[in-house]
């Protein structure tokens, strides 16, 4: 049995099967190329024919979504007066989560600040959105200021909810076996150390899909197959039992993905659990129930990866921009929006963009790269008193890492058409350029986006 403890230093360089320099793939893709596959070509927005206006415009968040929605507003509008609200001084770079929990990146790698993205001449108020009003066209903070508004963008993201699992809490990461890749890096790097010493001493693990939308739904699986592939690299793997759960009767919403998936857990090992929920789990007794067709089924754990159910924070939630009924109201009562325009339905100043919204698919940071220029040019035509045109087709995107070194980039939109943006790499198989891409690329293409450049 190997000596290794969770402190060994992580499997990165030393373990990659293949390397390419960023300036060897640049010359190979072109800058185009990468910043299609962040969602989108690239857009440089100007400041020559910016359009005059009083409008006051509150922005509701400072994620990807917010900060590149400020940063178009404010070179696009002469005059406009923009505030953004929002505590948070820290940005995370959540793209890059996955490869801390599995001992890829170091957790300083996806920790940023907002005010190196946040544009000059635009209020940035330390406060959270309390409550949205938007038939008096204002909101609440949670300081008890009331914020009127024109125009209103709501880019809030999305609320982990480790209460809908009984028994589950966030301190419990890094302990009892527990591991869940999302909302922060402290979290993922925890879980980094829950599956390094599980993949030492080995046991039965359990990976988890939480019901309904979440972020990046490709995330569960990528530390699945990575798990498994750290395992093998290191010789351990028939140590571990390994048993994917998924909540549904399908492993992803693209159908030739899904297929892809069917065959490929089965190849390595992995079981499948359909229709099953996580509903609690016992920390003591490392144990975890799940919710299934024919009733409530305990599984025993060495190690779990916790995937919660995802909702819109409780300000939105509550509120009258909500859906008010139908699958996105039943599913986590996410923003209404219209899926192409990102305009809400019921109250035409206020638009949306990022996790909150409830649309058909796309919580990621390449739907938000795409959905973003959409909400900002429909707000701008509604500035400006003349016909929006611009569209959202859903388009989405998932470098899906099946081991190290190796990976599909999953790219498709509301029909669940895949699109690739490179016709030369196979969206259908394996490929060393997906890894690059997303070990080496996507985060600086991640900051031009915060920056309203791509």
């Amino acid at each position: 049995m190997s000596n290794r403890t969770p402190n060994t230093p992580r499997n990165a360089e030393s373990e990659r099967p293949e390397s390419t320099s960023r300036r060897d793939l640049l010359k190979l893709l072109g800058v185009g190329s990468v910043a299609a596959a962040a969602g989108g070509s690239i857009l440089l927005p100007s400041t020559a024919h910016a359009v005059k206006t009083r409008a006051r415009i509150v922005i509701a968040g400072s994620g990807a979504a917010g900060l590149a929605a400020a940063n178009r507003l404010s070179r696009a509008l002469d005059g406009a007066t923009i505030t953004v609200i929002d505590r948070r001084k820290e940005h995370i770079y959540q793209p890059g989560l996955t490869l801390v929990a599995t001992g890829v990146w170091r957790p300083g790698k996806v920790v940023d600040a907002n005010r190196r993205y946040m544009p000059s001449g635009v209020e940035w108020l330390d406060a959270m959105v309390a409550e949205f009003d938007p038939e008096a066209n204002r909101v609440i903070t949670d300081a008890g200021q009331t914020i009127p508004y024109d125009y209103l963008l709501v880019a809030t993201g999305l609320k982990v909810d480790f209460g809908a699992i009984q028994g589950m809490s966030p301190d419990l990461i890094g302990r009892e076996g527990i591991g869940c890749v999302y909302d922060n890096p402290d979290h993922a790097e925890r879980t980094w150390q829950m599956i390094d010493r599980y993949v030492n001493q080995g046991g039965t693990g359990l990976f988890t899909r939480g019901p309904g939308g979440i972020k990046c739904a490709g995330a569960p699986l990528k530390v699945t197959m990575l798990t498994e592939d750290l395992a093998t690299r290191r010789g351990r793997r028939s140590d571990l039992e390994m048993i994917y759960n998924s909540p549904s009767g399908g492993l992803f919403s693209q159908p030739d993905m899904d297929r892809f998936l069917r065959e490929e857990f089965p190849s390595r090992d992995i079981a499948i659990n359909w229709h099953h929920r996580l509903v609690g789990i016992e920390p003591e007794l490392r144990r975890a129930t799940f919710a299934t067709p024919d009733g409530q089924a305990r599984l025993d754990y060495d190690f779990i990866h916790v995937v919660p159910p995802m909702r819109a924070p409780d300000a939105l939630a509550n509120s009258a921009l909500a859906w008010q009924s139908g699958p996105f109201a039943d599913d986590g009562d996410w923003m209404e929006v219209d899926q192409h325009s990102m305009q809400h339905q019921r109250f035409p100043n206020v638009f949306g963009a990022g996790d909150c919204v409830g649309t058909p698919i796309g919580k990621t940071a390449a739907s938000v790269k795409a959905q973003v220029p959409v909400a900002v040019d429909n707000m701008i035509a509604a500035i400006a008193e003349r016909e929006s045109t611009s569209t959202y087709d859903g388009y989405t995107s998932c470098p899906l890492i099946t081991r190290l070194g190796r990976g599909i980039l999953v790219e498709f939109d509301y029909a669940l058409n895949m699109v690739p943006s490179f016709p030369f790499i196979s969206p259908y198989s394996e490929h060393w350029v997906p890894w690059v891409m997303k070990d080496r690329m996507l985060l600086p293409a991640y900051n031009a986006m915060l920056r309203g450049r791509i």
